[in-house]
């Protein structure tokens, strides 16, 4: 029992610390889970889990995911690259069975999303006092620097300093954080839905004013489905509500010249102010998009390879301009990501499993009225917003904040947790 509560105490520390560890840089956040997955490997064999991981029918899928991932690497087209980024997907499955197994020993482990709350709270407030003077607490995001302009203009960057990542970020966490205050909200109902009002608002606006469209837009679409699934909020107070909530993001986003010029003046500009052909034809994303489904349609079967698109994107002149290849990193799409580099039949094991592990326990997290899990739901759904420029999916610091919320959607209830439905079983 001794080992079990030392596991617990140095669990409890490492995972209070997980959102800094994002922040300070996907080496530190690596290690951070490492350790976490380390501690639970003791008690792994401690306590002879063996049987847990041989019948959960989640972790079967995850690994199914892992063997395809394998796969992959042989089929891709410098397998070396593409098997250091699918060979770490194993630390993410430990993972979300480590943190299974801790949310399934207390229930006051949930205390950890109280410092998560105040994690995330100094961040919000960091984002609007850089929005609202220019700078964070630490003087980081200034236009310029020593005369220097900076790349990424006026978008908040908060304390990841020179990365425009802020709002991803708070996406990755604002949905479980709003879902785990909101359960421990104990007045009466008016008072609890003025509260949770209040709660969304700060939190919603956050990401609104880092200047990043796309984020902003899942966030919203977020926010919508979040509230509307609230089940101690009346149909005719939501209608009301929404229509107070369209005002204010118009409100907010006017009184500000960059905020109104982001995501008004420029979309306006791009479509209506130039000629289709014009359009079409210069937007950069459009041009992504359009490399990333060429490099599909060159290997349309099984892709170029995780992490690869760089590499075929980027080979001589002659196959850029054949192919009309934009030379980057990622096409700035998941679906399109996926396309390229897992082909027709690699998306469809991906996307079929994933979907069917993050709904399959929809009725549940409803019917538990478990908002935190609801929280975590909702992440997961937005990452898969169609059309909408996004991150690389397999990244770093993308795919740790998505198994972060997989892990705790499943964690945070008995009736999920992958411990708890083995021993009923």
């Amino acid at each position: 029992m001794k080992i079990i509560n030392d596991f617990n105490k140095v669990f409890f520390i490492f995972f209070s610390i997980l959102p800094l560890s994002i922040v300070v840089g996907p080496s530190v956040s690596l290690l951070n889970i490492l350790i976490l997955v380390l501690m639970y490997f003791y008690v792994f064999f401690y306590k002879n889990h063996y049987k847990i991981l041989k019948n959960s029918n989640v972790l079967k899928f995850l690994f199914l995911i892992y063997l395809y991932l394998i796969l992959n690497s042989i089929l891709s087209i410098n397998h070396e690259i593409s098997l250091t980024r699918n060979l770490g997907f194993i630390r993410l499955i430990l993972l979300f069975i480590t943190i299974n197994y801790f949310f399934s020993l207390y229930q006051n482990n949930l205390k950890i999303l109280s410092f998560w709350s105040i994690v995330i709270t100094i961040f919000v407030l960091d984002v609007y006092l850089e929005r609202f003077t220019g700078t964070n607490m630490f003087g980081w995001g200034a236009q310029e620097i020593n005369g220097i302009p900076q790349p990424n203009g006026s978008r908040v960057v908060s304390f990841f300093k020179d990365e425009p990542i802020a709002g991803a970020y708070l996406n990755g966490f604002i949905f479980l954080i709003l879902g785990y205050l909101i359960s421990k909200i104990k007045k009466e109902e008016k008072l609890k839905i003025i509260f949770t009002i209040i709660l969304i608002a700060i939190f919603y606006f956050s990401v609104v004013i880092t200047g990043e469209r796309s984020n902003s837009i899942k966030a919203t679409f977020g926010i919508i489905l979040f509230f509307g699934l609230l089940d101690f909020v009346k149909t005719r107070y939501k209608i009301l509500l929404f229509t107070a909530f369209v005002g204010a993001v118009i409100f907010v986003i006017s009184s500000s010249n960059y905020l109104k010029n982001r995501y008004f003046g420029q979309i306006y500009s791009q479509t209506f102010l130039s000629s289709d052909s014009n359009f079409f034809q210069d937007n950069i994303y459009l041009k992504l998009y359009k490399s990333g489904l060429n490099v599909f349609k060159n290997y349309p079967f099984f892709g170029v390879g995780n992490k690869n698109y760089r590499i075929e994107s980027c080979k001589d002149k002659k196959d850029i301009i054949k192919y009309d290849y934009q030379c980057t990193t990622h096409p700035h799409q998941t679906y399109i990501e996926f396309l390229a580099e897992h082909g027709i039949v690699g998306t469809l094991i991906l996307l079929s499993i994933f979907f069917f592990l993050i709904f399959k326990n929809l009725k549940i997290i409803i019917l538990s009225k478990n908002y935190i899990q609801l929280g975590c739901f909702i992440n997961l759904l937005i990452n898969f917003t169609p059309l909408l420029p996004s991150g690389s999916f397999f990244s770093d610091f993308n795919i740790t904040l998505f198994f972060i919320n997989f892990s705790l959607m499943y964690a945070l209830n008995k009736k999920t947790n992958i411990f708890f439905v083995e021993k009923k079983n």
